[in-house]
């Protein structure tokens, strides 16, 4: 619900019918809705940690496996408000801390363990600086959540993100890395 209604939309009232119990049930185990909002964070990023194992283990290359965390942000994007990570820092500061964390940290490694992936494959510019690129990146994916830059009505979230990381992979490709994009491009099932 707070996915897709955004945090301050959504009353405890709402969150106990939805679950079929009582409000006073929820307190049971929650102390207040920011308690709830951090145990929820907590779900979230514990399941983009295991998502993200799995497009490792699972891509053919380095370039594959953006291609496949790409997707795993649209079906995100799908069912997420926007105004989500903006009510997070707000609203919520334990919980958006865990978030910055998660960033800082995890996704941080994550996409620089794939750069030097792609880098070890020859996909990606031997040249370029990991350790910038990974902020980069982890930065310019998380503008999209900001109403200041990219109004949702003139465009979309997940158009955003296409052109981002379109830009993002032509960036860091070798020629040989660029094949395999448009690879990708026009197979079905990566379609960005």
């Amino acid at each position: 619900m707070f996915m897709r209604y955004g945090i301050r939309s959504v009353s405890m009232d709402e969150i106990a019918t939805q679950l079929g119990i009582s409000k006073k049930t929820i307190y049971q185990f929650y102390q207040d809705k920011d308690a709830l909002v951090e145990d929820a964070i907590n779900m979230e990023i514990c399941r983009n940690e295991n998502e993200c194992a799995s497009q490792q283990q699972q891509s053919e290359n380095a370039i594959h496996e953006i291609f496949l965390a790409v997707n795993m942000t649209e079906e995100l994007l799908q069912l997420m408000n926007p105004s989500v990570i903006y009510e997070l820092e707000k609203y919520h500061p334990k919980a958006y801390k865990k978030l910055s964390d998660h960033k800082a940290k995890f996704l941080y490694d994550v996409i620089k363990k794939n750069l030097e992936r792609g880098k070890k494959e020859g996909l990606y510019r031997e040249d370029i600086n990991t350790d910038i690129l990974s902020r980069f990146r982890i930065g310019s994916t998380f503008l999209i959540f900001n109403p200041e830059l990219f109004n949702a009505g003139k465009h979309s979230l997940t158009n955003v993100l296409h052109v981002i990381t379109d830009n993002f992979l032509y960036g860091i490709a070798t020629v040989k890395g660029q094949k395999i994009i448009q690879k990708y491009y026009s197979s079905k099932e990566m379609n960005l």
